[in-house]
């Protein structure tokens, strides 16, 4: 086991698992940050003993954040939360383009289409809203971005 895993392990030992804690992670326009937000999530879940998550938590990530660089032009921002023993995940971009709602069946040969689906079907909840630009609001409440666009997020509960 990698010391930083360890590590992680020890740490988690000392956090109340119920206790509330965030982290946002801003990427630049380049999907290789997909990779990198995918592995510092399971970073997160496993210094708050939490890495029974990790799996479905990285799945919907890496559609949530894929979809934001693949169809926005600008930087992402990844954003975990977790508070009453659920876990949020959001991704923001600068784009206020509403995402495509997902299908209720997606064909097995669609080559595209299928990751909101997907986060529909591993998430509690999902959805999305928009968030207002510099000087023009709070933000929608959201505050994952530098202001505008788009905040889509789903969650998921401990089991």
């Amino acid at each position: 086991m990698p010391e930083a895993t360890r590590a992680a392990n020890r740490e988690a030992t000392r956090t109340e698992p119920d206790e509330p804690w965030e982290y946002t992670l801003y990427v630049p326009h380049d999907l290789r940050a997909v990779t990198i937000g995918r592995r510092a999530l399971r970073l997160v879940l496993a210094a708050h003993g939490l890495p029974h998550l990790a799996e479905v938590a990285e799945l919907v990530a890496t559609e949530l954040l894929s979809n934001a660089l693949r169809h926005t032009k600008g930087p992402a921002a990844l954003r975990l939360r977790w508070a009453g023993r659920v876990l949020r995940i959001g991704v923001w971009d600068g784009d206020p383009t509403p995402p495509e709602l997902p299908p209720d069946v997606v064909s097995a040969y669609a080559e595209e289409g299928r990751g909101l689906a997907l986060v529909r079907s591993c998430s509690e909840e999902w959805g999305w809203y928009a968030l207002a630009g510099v000087g023009e609001g709070s933000g929608g409440g959201g505050g994952a971005g530098r202001g505008g666009g788009k905040y889509v997020w789903c969650e998921l509960a401990a089991a």
